[in-house]
């Protein structure tokens, strides 16, 4: 079989983006996992420029699977040149070819993970513990042993909403959806949880229909036909409800997936994707809007404490800035240290593989490092994935911003 895979770039639309490429090599500095590995050569390296030299298509090899999608390069671009999409696809195409091992078309499947643990919880969370266990696991499907594991709640959110009292403020300013994806829905309960209290404390009556997974995992693994059908799928799913309603989530990437990955990796333009899309705000972007209207409650009790707080991937690829910061800054005594570093690691499935763990570590560790200085005992971040890394990392509690909020409000769950 061949190392080389070629693909046709104007498929995606992505011709007119690559031509503004002017070698500037500031995608190459800012690259998370070049500046830690020599196996990822860097993105322009894999990307634009071996399309130039090869006049409409671009050859690729394996050291395109170590980019981790993180999209700092798309970011940093100053000439607009959408490098880590040109990229994602490059490995796509290489996987397509080479074949997508089982390993990533399980760990893709994160409704089912949380399906299967939930009802067992206390089992689930023992075997992911128990490193004997984790050795036949790395041995057998590739999932490194030390690799970061979410935690099963032993409930899923949509359980605990189905049979939840709203509180006495809910549905005088209206209605709101809530989007929990699958990580909110059967690990991180607690801060879907919390957010639903917050914007029932703020007047809105909180809608849930029963949903699924956004494919972003899928995706993030090539598995493009897939994914595009969860997308489809959800998207029929948060429309069955309040159609002129805000979708909030708490979720930054599942976000991220309907506001840009699945236009601009999946190259999906539906109708009710550019609805949905259109209408979807990450919880900390939704909360600031308000205070920026004069409409929000800053009646929020003090708290002396400094939070180290990391900035997630997808959230920055969103292009919203850093509401979170902002927004835990309006709390009385909190100060905000944001840790300027372009990714934890993690990036969603990359860091779980054998093959990857040890560059994630690496691209991970001056966040570990930045919040143990800052403060060894709490961390924040809004994506679930990034918060498990963090949390294994750097051995401190790892919180979405939106905890802060609650308490602040004096809510109790």
């Amino acid at each position: 079989m061949s190392s080389e895979t070629i693909l046709d770039l104007d498929e995606f639309g992505l011709r007119a983006s690559l031509d503004a490429c002017v070698k500037c090599t500031i995608c190459e500095t800012q690259c998370p996992v070049a500046r830690v590995t020599d196996l990822f050569p860097g993105p322009k390296f894999v990307g634009p420029q071996g399309e130039r030299y090869r006049g409409g298509a671009i050859s690729v090899d394996h050291s395109i699977d170590y980019c981790s999608s993180c999209g700092t390069c798309t970011l940093v671009c100053p000439e607009g040149v959408k490098v880590a999409e040109i990229n994602h696809h490059a490995r796509t195409a290489m996987k397509e070819q080479q074949g997508i091992p089982l390993r990533d078309k399980l760990i893709s499947r994160t409704t089912l993970m949380g399906a299967v643990m939930t009802p067992v919880a206390p089992l689930a969370n023992w075997a992911l513990a128990n490193k004997p266990i984790r050795k036949i696991v790395e041995g057998v499907v590739g999932v490194h042993a030390d690799a970061p594991m979410p935690v099963a709640e032993g409930r899923s959110f949509e359980a605990w909403f189905r049979r939840h009292t709203p509180q006495p403020e809910s549905g005088t300013r209206g209605q709101v959806i809530f989007f929990h994806g699958c990580a909110g829905e059967y690990f991180e309960v607690q801060t879907s949880i919390r957010s639903v209290e917050v914007l029932e404390h703020l007047g809105y009556e909180v809608l849930v229909p029963h949903h699924g997974c956004c494919g972003l995992a899928l995706q993030s693994n090539g598995l493009y036909d897939d994914s595009r059908k969860y997308v489809s799928r959800l998207t029929e799913q948060l429309r069955s409800v309040n159609r002129d309603a805000p979708i909030v989530t708490s979720s930054g990437s599942c976000g991220g997936m309907l506001k840009h990955e699945a236009r601009e990796i999946l190259e999906m333009d539906t109708p009710e994707l550019r609805d949905v899309s259109s209408r979807v705000f990450d919880i900390c972007e939704f909360l600031l809007a308000l205070h920026d209207r004069g409409e929000l409650d800053e009646d929020f009790q003090r708290m002396d404490v400094t939070l180290p707080y990391h900035a997630p991937c997808q959230l920055k690829s969103a292009g919203m800035g850093l509401p979170a910061v902002q927004l835990m800054e309006l709390v009385p005594g909190v100060h905000v240290v944001e840790s300027g570093q372009p990714c934890c690691g993690i990036a969603g499935t990359y860091g779980l593989k054998k093959e990857k763990y040890e560059v994630a570590q690496a691209v991970g560790k001056p966040v570990f490092d930045f919040i143990k200085e800052t403060n060894p005992e709490i961390a924040v971040c809004d994506t679930e994935t990034c918060r498990w890394q963090l949390r294994k990392g750097s051995g401190a509690h790892v919180i979405h911003p939106i905890e802060v909020i609650h308490e602040a409000y004096g809510l109790r769950s």
